[in-house]
């Protein structure tokens, strides 16, 4: 009985030990995933190929008959959703930790966790 107890808080500990490895990569690929997503929406290169969607969007648009008002108005659109996205990962791209802190903080769950199920981390 004792030993399986044991073989119970081991495998908990080891549990605890995967998800602390797996949130020590989030913490680090993430942020490099969103620089380098933030990089690629705001480039020269984008911004040229969203200026060339935008006019082929617009041109067909005209050549299947919509009226300008409504085709300067749907192309708006269009823009305005790759903007948005590109709104929406900025402001995610500013609010990220320091990768350190991220560390701490989950390092710090993790001991709570292990806290309230009467385990420390030596065990």
């Amino acid at each position: 009985m004792i030993d399986e107890e044991k073989e119970h808080k081991k495998s908990k500990v080891e549990d605890a030990e995967e998800v602390k490895a797996v949130f020590e990569v989030f913490s680090k690929e993430i942020p490099a995933l969103i620089k380098g997503i933030i990089g690629s929406v705001f480039s020269e290169e984008a911004g040229r190929d969203m200026g060339r969607a935008a006019g082929a969007f617009y041109k067909e648009l005209k050549e299947s008959g919509m009226p300008d008002e409504i085709a300067v108005k749907m192309t708006e659109n269009y823009i305005s959703v790759f903007t948005s996205l590109g709104d929406i990962m900025t402001k995610f791209g500013k609010g990220e930790k320091d990768s350190s802190e991220i560390e701490k903080e989950i390092e710090r769950r993790i001991k709570k966790k292990l806290a309230e199920k009467g385990l420390t981390e030596e065990e």
